[in-house]
């Protein structure tokens, strides 16, 4: 199975769960070069693919010829994330058109060569925390201090900075009896 960064499961999450798989827009933390860096080594592992837009799409680039190309999660990449497409919704598995000199995972700002993206760090605390609420039971704030050693405000402060605003995520809760608030991601 692939390794995955926050930030690359962040954006297979999301195409996930978009009509097309499309993983635009990005997660708002992650603008510029950081942007291009990691789209380029998702694009060159297959977990993405640039094809061409459709009217309405956010775009990515514009190719040579002027048209508009989006990213979309390919189906390595939702298998990466633990997800089969089902039959009929096969997620591209290339783009259209061979890459060509100008398109982001080859050069970056200025048309330089990008440069070789970091390789992701596995067992994050916020990667456990991501982890314990895509659980089907969802996840206590009791739980997730005994699983981090964070304090009960810094467990809340990553759900709603973190995961909220910064990344993006549909972070749910609701009060079960006899357990408490329960925290969740949607399921994949």
């Amino acid at each position: 199975m692939t390794k995955l960064s926050d930030t690359q499961l962040v954006i297979l999450t999301a195409a996930a769960q978009r009509s097309g798989h499309l993983a635009l827009p990005l997660p708002s933390n992650l603008r510029g070069g950081a942007a291009t860096k990691v789209v380029g080594a998702m694009i060159a592992k297959g977990l993405l693919a640039e094809v061409y837009a459709d009217k309405g799409d956010p775009l990515w680039h514009e190719n040579g010829d002027g048209r508009g190309m989006t990213l979309v999660a390919t189906d390595a990449g939702l298998a990466a994330i633990g997800i089969e497409p089902a039959a009929g919704d096969s997620a591209p598995t290339g783009a259209d058109e061979a890459p060509n000199a100008d398109t982001a995972a080859n050069t970056g700002a200025g048309g330089d060569p990008a440069p070789k993206a970091r390789t992701a760090r596995a067992g994050t605390k916020q990667a456990m925390l991501i982890e314990m609420l895509r659980a089907e039971t969802g996840a206590t704030i009791d739980e997730i201090v005994a699983a981090t050693g964070w304090q009960p405000h810094t467990v809340r402060g990553a759900i709603a900075g973190a995961l909220k605003k910064k990344l993006g995520l549909d972070v749910t809760s609701e009060k079960v009896e006899g357990r408490g608030r329960i925290y969740r991601l949607p399921q994949l």
